[in-house]
């Protein structure tokens, strides 16, 4: 085939449907491979890096503490307190257990609330380490997962319908609703993060019981988390069109859900993981979540302000360049 004859093929294929069609056989094979990829990089082999862990009267026993690093494999990140200062990092979520070492006795408080694979990890060091001494371990949950909830997996899940659902129904809207104009395409997203927020609490809660959440707090975060998720991909749709979804979907799936610290907590994630999860919507949403139900009186600004500066990003690029969202309609005269 000449050169002028492959030219005139080329450029026949571009203006055909095969092109997109096979653009995308090719972008969703990746896909299949980066989600895979993914959530086992994230979760297959959880690897402890620097647990922060409170000790009360540890300087008592040195050696115990470097046998539970050398048996956990990492080296633990320490605070002393007193016990009641402790309990009140705990209650901060600043540790996620108390090693209380004060003469020969031993006790350890873990919180499976703020992570239960983290507190799994430290009642099996302690206790093996304890054995291996010939002392007796006390382990007391301080935060103890509800009922419904033994794993602690349920928010997490309800995080991921809210993020998910989130950008699914902005496609939709650009999809089956185009006639909207910007501020009604905005306007339309947060009405319906506001009934899928209290949607997903009414099923969860309410029918199946599997988790009891402030009703008020927890509505407020899953809206605001559908409405950021809906909004970074209308932004994406702003900016690039049809191919939207590939850096939504990067975003919030590939990279946001692995590094949210809802399947397995951020101090057992790999370590950029650890560090990037709680800038993106989904680990923001994990957070604030984890703090309305099981730490009440201690919730941080933080995640709200993370899920709130995504919003704000994505409705001022959106708005900024509006002439090029997909649909609307014509002004009326």
């Amino acid at each position: 085939m000449d050169s002028a004859a492959a030219d005139g093929w080329w450029s026949a294929f571009r203006r055909s449907p095969f092109f997109s069609a096979t653009v995308l056989v090719l972008i969703l094979g990746a896909a299949a491979a980066l989600f895979a990829g993914s959530y086992t990089f994230a979760m297959a082999d959880p690897t402890p890096h620097r647990v922060p862990l409170a000790v009360v009267g540890v300087r008592d026993s040195p050696e115990l503490l470097a046998e539970m690093e050398q048996t956990a494999g990492t080296a633990f990140e320490l605070h002393r307190y007193s016990y009641d200062e402790a309990l009140r990092a705990v209650e901060e979520q600043q540790v996620f257990g108390v090693l209380d070492v004060r003469g020969s006795a031993v006790r350890l408080n873990v919180a499976s609330a703020a992570g239960a694979s983290v507190a799994q990890l430290l009642e099996q060091v302690v206790v093996q380490v304890g054995a291996s001494n010939g002392v007796v371990v006390e382990v007391q949950d301080l935060k103890p997962l509800q009922r419904g909830d033994p794993r602690g997996l349920a928010l997490f899940y309800v995080s991921l319908a809210a993020i998910v659902i989130g950008f699914v129904g902005a496609i939709q809207l650009s999809v089956h609703a185009r006639a909207l104009n910007p501020a009604e395409r905005i306007g339309f997203t947060a009405a319906y993060a506001l009934l899928g927020g209290f949607a997903i609490i009414a099923v969860v809660d309410w029918l199946l019981g599997a988790v009891r959440f402030p009703f008020v707090e927890s509505w407020l975060i899953l809206a605001l988390a559908m409405f950021s998720s809906g909004m970074v991909f209308s932004m994406f749709n702003a900016l690039l069109g049809r191919w939207a979804m590939v850096p939504t979907w990067g975003l919030m799936v590939l990279l946001g859900n692995p590094s949210s610290g809802g399947a397995v907590s951020w101090p057992l994630l790999p370590s950029p993981l650890g560090l990037i999860g709680a800038w993106l919507p989904p680990g923001a949403t994990v957070n604030a979540l984890h703090t309305a139900v099981y730490f009440g009186g201690s919730q941080h600004a933080f995640p709200f302000l993370v899920l709130a500066g995504w919003a704000l990003l994505s409705c001022a690029v959106f708005w900024v360049w509006r002439d090029r969202h997909p649909g609307g309609r014509p002004a009326t005269t």
